[in-house]
């Protein structure tokens, strides 16, 4: 049975720089921890200085805006980066509620370092090469996640970018009501093999029945990530990397 791969940097022996450039949302003053609990689908008001976690920024429907990694610089200070093209929308995000609260949000475009929490919460450093993301089992702005589209629950990583028992917060009744009932989403994140010449947008084949049973959206070397419909059996759902 095909094992999936330790995503770069599980291994010592990898030292490849891992720095990127992100977007990255600054939200400061003397409300930004309240404002931003608030809004995000993590838990902010127990983030220590230094401290970083995935989130998702949600539409009050329930839908993905976007996905982000929130770190703590002090009580009034919390950068959020999100994949490059994608701060703008997040800014404009958290400004629409921004009613009657001490908080500045700006934008702008920065190398982020490695000590910053990585893929599903290991303390391995994030990578900009798509093969390790797809070997990780990440999803991505744009490709994986499309903002108001996407629904957290088939993304498969809620269980390091939500946190279930904080307060209110935008689009919060979908994905507590999925995870309350136990409901299974109507697609779900899936690592696959695939063959020369794959590419995103391709249609995922069931080989047993050849019925079309979802879509690739990354595609590296013969390696892919795609949405596979509910009740089918193709491919590896997306999950932490085993500690074995």
């Amino acid at each position: 049975m095909w094992q999936r791969p330790v995503p770069f940097g599980r291994d010592a022996r990898q030292t490849r720089p891992m720095a990127a450039a992100r977007d990255v949302v600054t939200v400061s003053g003397a409300d930004a921890r309240r404002y931003l609990h608030s809004q995000v689908s993590q838990d902010v008001q127990s983030l220590d200085s230094g401290e970083s976690r995935w989130t998702f920024v949600l539409a009050p429907n329930g839908k993905v805006d976007a996905l982000a990694r929130i770190r703590c610089i002090d009580d009034e200070r919390f950068e959020l980066d999100t994949d490059p093209g994608f701060g703008d929308a997040l800014a404009a995000r958290l400004l629409r509620f921004k009613i009657r609260v001490a908080v500045d949000v700006a934008q702008a475009t920065a190398v982020v370092g490695d000590d910053l929490v990585g893929w599903w919460g290991t303390t391995a450093p994030v990578s900009e090469d798509p093969a390790d993301r797809v070997a990780a089992g990440w999803p991505a702005m744009g490709s994986e996640i499309v903002p108001g589209d996407t629904i957290p629950a088939e993304t498969g990583i809620t269980s390091v970018a939500v946190n279930f028992t904080k307060g209110c917060y935008p689009g919060q009744e979908l994905v507590e009501r999925m995870d309350s009932r136990g409901a299974a989403a109507p697609r779900s994140l899936r690592i696959l093999d695939v063959g020369a010449g794959a590419a995103a947008g391709d249609d995922i084949v069931d080989p047993a029945s050849g019925d079309v049973v979802g879509t690739l959206t990354t595609v590296a070397g013969q390696r892919a990530l795609g949405y596979v419909r509910r009740g089918s059996a193709v491919g590896e759902p997306v999950g932490p990397p085993s500690s074995s």
